[in-house]
């Protein structure tokens, strides 16, 4: 009985306190780090893999000695996103009552799809769901799920588009699916978000049923084209209006879109990835005016607001059209009792992490006045390297610096061969250096670096060291050219 009931032990109390304090030691040693290291990983693939690649254990091992050789095999490999001097991405830093969270919630390892199989977790979904809407201002009673990441936002929000509008047309995609539907439109900007596009896709729309709009320099729908090719298509519509451009950070203008929305009886949906924070600062919520007249919103949770990933926000307007495209029903789950929800009514998964648990403690830990102090500050962090760098001969900030992006352009006036390379050398300098960590992208026709403010950890200290080693970077390439 007693090999038995050893057997039947994943670990001994000694050897679990063992792994958990390993997994303490080695989290706490790369947090107090992250300030000062390189934000690039210092292995390269085949070492990583080396280090990986060990014999697969014939024999159970003790825990806490996998975990330590665990973090010493990752610890090469790992980028300094969650530090202050990543730029490369909208990438948030895990804040650290989320982090702990997320530890209680993998010890905890509760199934949280259904109120009866995890009844903490998903009221801890529904109090962070209403302080969630509180900040970003939109109403009380939308249907909310919490999903894997923006991407995954979109589709849910769109799934519920797409019955919605079809419905509307008399057409029942529960009882008909989709094959034989009437033809859906699709409206969005020219640089809609890559995202969008896969969420699309993976929801059976192709290139037939896009329209694509006209943008203005900085990425913004164009109304007035909007308006035109709204008139050309009669059917069921669906308009995706951005909020947070991923080169510009510009938004787009949600106030004449929602009244062509309601004017061809069209779902509006944003993809407010990271710009839908901007609702939570008084100062910026005219950026998003008009975003409360739209349908549905997709938002990040890991990056902005320091989430530890993966988590991100599905919000639609009408919480039944939400339920009817995501609800999972068969005998065996037990429905939530009177006046709760059950979280996979609202998302894609009905066995899932537990995401509320974290959400709830970064908000307690920030705050309203901690929300809205970070973004201001992410912002403000932007428009000063903008400062510092637009003088330099050769820069250009390409960009109306709104939010907290900027897109920068060296030896702008090249041809476009000379020009990309340059600032590919500019970016590759930057990252030979590994103090800061950026990357690049194309865009206007150039090829730029893209700066991502979006660290919690990100002050005016960090954005001076980033000014420095950009203009000492861009000055070396210079000098070679």
């Amino acid at each position: 009985m007693n090999a038995d009931k050893k057997n039947s032990d994943m670990a001994s109390p000694a050897d679990m306190h063992d792994a958990f304090e390993a997994a303490l030691e080695a989290a706490y040693d790369f947090r107090l780090d992250i300030k000062t290291r390189g934000p690039a990983p210092s292995a390269d693939p085949k070492a990583l893999m080396a280090a990986f690649d060990v014999p697969f254990a014939d024999r159970p091992r003790a825990a806490g000695d996998v975990i330590r050789d665990l973090a010493a095999a990752a610890a090469p490999g790992l980028m300094g996103n969650a530090g202050p001097n990543f730029y490369a991405w909208v990438m948030g830093a895990s804040h650290p009552a989320g982090v702990a969270a997320d530890w209680l919630t993998s010890a905890w390892g509760q199934n949280s799809g259904l109120y009866a199989t995890a009844p903490a977790a998903a009221v801890a979904e529904e109090v962070s769901m209403k302080w969630l809407l509180g900040l970003f201002d939109l109403p009380s009673d939308c249907g909310f799920g919490f999903t894997t990441g923006a991407t995954m936002a979109g589709f849910t929000c769109l799934a519920a588009a797409r019955n919605e509008v079809l419905s509307r047309a008399g057409w029942s995609i529960e009882e008909r699916g989709v094959f034989g539907a009437p033809e859906i439109k699709v409206f969005l900007g020219e640089e809609a978000h890559s995202t969008i596009f896969a969420a699309l896709r993976y929801l059976g729309f192709g290139e037939r049923n896009f329209v694509r709009i006209a943008i203005d320099g900085e990425g913004r729908m164009s109304a007035s084209d909007l308006a035109a090719r709204l008139s050309e298509h009669d059917g069921p519509k669906i308009i995706i209006a951005q909020a947070g451009h991923i080169n510009s950070g510009a938004f787009d203008p949600f106030t004449e879109i929602a009244a062509l929305s309601e004017k061809h009886g069209a779902w509006l949906h944003i993809d407010g990835a990271f710009g839908l924070w901007a609702r939570a600062t008084p100062s910026l919520a005219p950026l998003c005016k008009g975003a409360e007249r739209a349908d549905s919103w997709s938002v990040d949770g890991h990056k902005w607001l320091q989430i530890p990933y993966d988590t991100a926000f599905a919000i639609v307007k009408d919480a039944t059209a939400l339920r009817r495209a995501m609800t999972i029903a068969a005998s065996y789950l037990n429905a939530p009792p009177e006046g709760r929800r059950d979280p996979s009514n609202y998302a894609p998964e009905l066995s899932r992490r537990a995401r509320g648990f974290a959400v709830w403690a970064v908000l307690q830990a920030l705050g309203r006045s901690g929300v809205e102090e970070m973004i201001l500050r992410h912002c403000d962090c932007a428009r000063r390297l903008a400062s510092r760098l637009k003088s330099e001969p050769g820069v250009e900030i390409l960009n109306e610096v709104v939010l907290n992006q900027l897109a920068i352009a060296f030896a702008p006036e090249k041809d476009r061969e000379t020009q990309a390379r340059l600032t590919d050398e500019v970016i590759a300098e930057i990252q030979r250096r590994n103090r800061c960590y950026v990357s690049g992208a194309a865009w206007k026709g150039k090829k730029i670096m893209r700066v991502s403010i979006s660290s919690g950890e990100t002050d005016f200290d960090a954005i001076d060291l980033l000014a420095e080693e950009t203009l000492a970077a861009w000055r070396k390439v210079r000098e070679r050219a």
